[in-house]
C-alpha cells in the first residue's frame, strides 16, 4: 500500500475516533488506533493544518494538558467523503467475492453433474 493511501486511511480512522470521543487524550487515541504517540501527534497536526479539526484547551482544568478535538464543518464533510469511498471499496470487494464464489459453485455443480451423468451411463 502506498504512503498516500495509508495516510488517508489513518486520517479517516482518526476523524472517526475524534467524532466519537472528542475529549480523549492523545495517549488514549494512540492506543485505540494502534498508532505511536508521535504518529498520532503528527496526524492531529496535519488534520489541524488542513482545517479539518479544531483543538481546544481546557483552560480551567487542573490538567493543563487536556484538549478537546472537534471536527470542523470541513472535517465532517471530509469524514463523510472518506466514509463513502470506504463503503464503495468494500461493496466492490463484496461483489467481486460474490462473483468468485458464484463461479466456483457453478464449476462444482458442473463437475458433480458430469459425475452423475457418467455414473448413469455405466
Amino acid at each position: 500500500m502506498n504512503y498516500v493511501k495509508k495516510n488517508i486511511q489513518d486520517h479517516f480512522k482518526l476523524l472517526r475516533k475524534i467524532s466519537k470521543k472528542p475529549e480523549a487524550s492523545q495517549r488514549r487515541l494512540a492506543e485505540e488506533l494502534g498508532f505511536s504517540l508521535g504518529k498520532l501527534n503528527y496526524c492531529i497536526n496535519e488534520l489541524h493544518n488542513k482545517g479539518l479539526i479544531k483543538i481546544k484547551n481546557f483552560n480551567k482544568n487542573k490538567k493543563k494538558s487536556s484538549y478537546l478535538y472537534l471536527l470542523t464543518p470541513q472535517g465532517i464533510s471530509s469524514k463523510t467523503k472518506l466514509t463513502l469511498n470506504f463503503m464503495k471499496k468494500k461493496l466492490n470487494e463484496y461483489d467481486e467475492l460474490k462473483a468468485e464464489i458464484s463461479n466456483e459453485d457453478m464449476s462444482d455443480f458442473k463437475k458433480q453433474s458430469t459425475k452423475k451423468i457418467d455414473h448413469n451411463l455405466l
